[in-house]
């Protein structure tokens, strides 16, 4: 069975462009914002990390990071939903769904009493933040393709690497007057706004007649058809792996900069320092993916960071600490970020070259896939957390290693058959 491509657009709408509502610049602010809410969502809380476990597992301080990682993994399953929601209903009643849910569940964290009561919160709060995650990057793809999805997505992308150097610092001054049940209302208020926005300003961009029943055969032809392509396979592991590494930085960074180095107190100032470095990867990529393409950055990008990595192995090996090891650590994660804003956007778009016509579909799967592939790999590198950066770096160096694996034989196989 196969999947029908959507129609064409109307003859009077000029191609890679939105038909009507906010323009451009307007247009990638709201989309952003609705990204940002992700990474408000996972780094608003590293602050409060230290809190959370004093109050809630006092006796395993390393469990405390599952905060993290327990929203990203229901995000993770989120995304295989998402995407068939919003070909059925549209993009909107999907987004605006999703934030509802993760509304009601930032309230119920708010008077989580336990741990595992927190997680399940987080949990649900990462389903809820899975509709603006997938359905994003279909509203995107509905209105552009090819480099010009890829040019968006850098200046989307832009936004939600730069958003991390204000969220550690939100939170913390959050958690300073209301403590850490304070940032879920925040959460909140962050959500609520984002809502309206999307509401008032943006319209819907899966037309009617383009959208496709909710039915198990059809959804499962389509996943049939999606995983048929080498290209998207390929690209799902290279995107689970580059996710693997943000997440196992995040995972560690708070723990790393307090236990290791000492630098607790100022960890929002060093994080943002860090954030805003990097955020400059996001337009460097957009300036240069027209020119050079999404393959050659993303594997240019993946040599370096295999060297930076191992080279932060051996030095973290030698046990350097003080100012000179935080210089390096810090460096490192620098690095770290600067490779997502040159990687993701460009994954994302090679995954969804192939597979337009089902575009909210193919967002579900390739996110779903890749972010539960990305944690499952990234908690292990956290809760080995020793003290010392070595079990980080070793952890991204092969996570990192293995997407230039990933990338390369890609790479092979287009030389002889063109994707």
């Amino acid at each position: 069975m196969t999947v029908s491509p959507q129609p064409p657009r109307a003859a009077d709408t000029p191609p890679d462009a939105p038909r009507k509502g906010p323009g451009r610049v307007e247009f990638i602010a709201l989309l952003a914002m609705l990204f940002a809410s992700i990474a408000f969502s996972i780094d608003a809380m590293l602050p409060a990390l230290p809190e959370i476990g004093a109050a809630l597992t006092p006796g395993d301080l390393n469990r405390a990071q599952l905060v993290l990682t327990s929203f990203v993994l229901g995000m993770g399953i989120g995304t295989l939903f998402t995407g068939p929601l919003s070909d059925t209903f549209g993009r909107k009643p999907v987004i605006l769904g999703g934030l509802a849910l993760y509304v009601v569940s930032a309230l119920v964290a708010a008077q989580a009493e336990t741990l595992e009561g927190l997680l399940g919160a987080r949990l649900v709060q990462g389903l809820g933040a899975a509709g603006p995650r997938v359905v994003v990057l279909a509203i995107v793809r509905d209105l552009y393709s090819g480099r010009n999805m890829a040019r968006i997505m850098s200046f989307v992308m832009m936004v939600f690497t730069l958003f991390p150097a204000l969220a550690p610092s939100l939170g913390a001054v959050i958690i300073a007057g209301t403590g850490w049940r304070g940032v879920f209302w925040a959460f909140v208020l962050f959500a609520g706004i984002a809502a309206l926005w999307l509401g008032l300003r943006l319209p819907e961009t899966l037309p009617r007649e383009s959208r496709r029943p909710f039915r198990a055969r059809t959804l499962w032809a389509a996943v049939r058809e999606l995983l048929s392509h080498p290209v998207v396979r390929i690209s799902i592991g290279v995107q689970a792996l580059c996710s693997a590494t943000m997440f196992s930085m995040l995972s560690s960074v708070q723990q790393i900069y307090d236990v290791t180095f000492g630098q607790g107190e100022w960890f929002p100032v060093w994080f943002g320092v860090a954030a805003v470095l990097a955020s400059s990867a996001s337009f460097v990529n957009a300036r240069l993916v027209g020119r050079l393409g999404m393959r050659r950055i993303v594997t240019t990008v993946l040599m370096v960071q295999v060297g930076v990595s191992a080279g932060a192995i051996a030095i973290f090996a030698t046990g350097l600490g003080g100012t000179a090891g935080f210089a390096v650590f810090l460096i490192w994660q620098v690095s770290v970020f600067f490779q997502m804003g040159l990687t993701m956007g460009n994954v994302n778009a090679i995954a969804m070259e192939p597979v337009g016509h089902i575009a909210g579909l193919a967002s579900s799967v390739i996110g779903a896939v890749a972010t539960v592939l990305a944690v499952l790999m990234a908690v292990p590198v956290g809760l080995m957390f020793d003290g010392t950066p070595l079990p980080l770096a070793i952890g991204i160096f092969l996570e990192t290693a293995l997407s230039l694996l990933l990338m390369l034989r890609l790479a092979r196989r287009e030389a002889v058959q063109p994707a």
